[in-house]
């Protein structure tokens, strides 16, 4: 099984790391886009592999107590439906404007994929971004 680990001795260190890593994963992987469903699956296990680091970095009693285990899978919920509700809000946009906003462009199983009009993207991306 494939794994990447990050070393620091401070959070900072660790994210800022992690934040070149990624950077340089986006650079060499520019040609292979995915689709908002996927960065929405992707973002969706991202949050819950943080979930499980961060319960397991807990000392044993409190990585082992109710609470620590309850607030894990409450933010499992949490992003399972979020995830499902994206999904959800993408199919709608597609059915009610009639893919003049965003297009199904494929449907295998429990995996859809989006395409969306180019300016409405560049809008959302500033909109979310402020740039």
């Amino acid at each position: 099984m494939p794994s990447l680990s990050f070393d620091g001795e401070t959070h900072d260190e660790i994210v800022q790391k992690v934040r070149r890593w990624l950077a340089t994963a986006d650079d060499a992987g520019a040609a292979e886009t995915l689709t908002p469903a996927e960065a929405v699956s992707q973002g969706a296990a991202l949050t819950k592999d943080a979930l499980r680091v961060i319960a397991a970095a807990a000392p044993g009693p409190v990585a082992s107590s109710d609470v620590v285990k309850a607030l894990t899978a409450m933010g499992y919920q949490a992003t399972d439906a979020t995830r499902d509700a994206v999904l959800a809000g993408l199919d709608a946009l597609e059915q009610a404007t009639g893919g003049g906003l965003v297009k199904k462009v494929s449907d295998a199983g429990s995996k859809a994929a989006y395409e969306m009009n180019v300016a409405i993207a560049k809008q959302v991306f500033r909109s979310v971004t402020g740039r």
